[in-house]
């Protein structure tokens, strides 16, 4: 029995990416590859807006939030992926249990984090008199914990009525890593409360986030509009380009995963669109952010002028 004694299964094996010979090698170092670029860049991240003064402001405050959620999300799918493309990839109950857990925490802190950096960006562009007052770092600090809250009360339910479930006969999860569906797929009791649980919350954690983003940029772009000098609204719109970038890969990729209709598409297509934003978006993000914003672009050649100096 697993512990607590909720399922006869003891260890679970994770199908990976592809059963293909011929594929794990390269699959093997493209990951790998990828990989290392989200560390470096999430972690580079985060150190060049700690070291660089004038980026200590709300919105390099949330935007180092948002490289360590995608550093942290990365760090628990990834690795474990890698070792399917070398073995066949088993995970212990508890792991999976624990696997789980930390992508919801992390996924879901994800949605917030957006809509609370679109909030931001809000109150920069349509009240920015009030922007040093309305986001105060006390203000920023209760967003992030907010933030993080939204991540673990999400995470905890979720795994709670996970562990309720029995699983007595098949133990092949149809995916890379832990995933809600693909474990509720091996179940052999009822799992009414899981699926009601999963509706409430992913009613909640996608659509207020997605609707406080949208509320956000119809303020927003209402306020350029007013604005009478074209490089005025360019400037404007240049501030909100980067996390709308961010917005349309994270957002996008979910909608792709959870909305697509079942007649056309397989858990195959089910398993790529996944890799696009357990691993590919935490990759792009510190990407988007230093390629089109300027602030981060000059930070990056200060502190690198300073290295070479030296």
């Amino acid at each position: 029995m697993a512990p607590g004694n909720y399922s006869a299964v003891t260890e679970f094996i994770l199908a990976g990416l592809t059963e293909k010979p011929g594929l794990q090698l390269p699959l093997l170092l493209l990951f790998l590859g990828i990989y290392v670029l989200t560390v470096l860049g999430n972690l580079g991240m985060i150190a060049l807006i700690a070291l660089s003064s004038h980026l200590h402001n709300p919105m390099y405050y949330l935007l180092s939030s948002l490289s360590f959620i995608d550093f942290c999300h990365s760090t628990v799918i990834t690795p474990k992926m890698l070792v399917s493309f070398l073995t066949e990839n088993t995970i212990s109950y508890p792991e999976c249990m624990a696997q789980l857990y930390f992508f919801l925490v992390f996924v879901i802190a994800e949605c917030h984090m957006l809509s609370a950096m679109a909030y931001d960006r809000y109150v920069a562009i349509c009240k920015p008199l009030l922007y040093n007052v309305t986001m105060s770092r006390g203000v920023c600090s209760w967003m992030v914990a907010g933030v993080y809250s939204m991540g673990l009360i999400g995470a905890t339910a979720h795994t709670v009525c996970m562990l309720r479930v029995n699983f007595c006969k098949a133990n092949t999860i149809n995916q890379y890593f832990c995933d809600l569906f693909p474990l509720l797929e091996l179940s052999c009791s009822s799992i009414f409360i899981n699926e009601t649980v999963v509706l409430c919350l992913s009613t909640f954690n996608i659509f207020v986030p997605t609707l406080t983003i949208l509320g956000s940029y119809i303020f927003i772009i209402a306020s350029v509009l007013r604005i009478r000098s074209a490089q005025g609204r360019s400037k404007a719109f240049s501030t909100c380009s980067s996390h709308l970038s961010a917005v349309s890969l994270f957002f996008g990729s979910l909608a792709f995963m959870y909305l697509r209709p079942s007649s056309i598409s397989s858990r195959d297509q089910g398993k790529l669109s996944s890799v696009f934003y357990t691993t590919v978006v935490p990759m792009l993000n510190p990407l988007i952010y230093s390629l089109r914003n300027k602030d981060v672009k000059m930070a990056l050649s200060k502190f690198l002028a300073k290295r070479i100096s030296i």
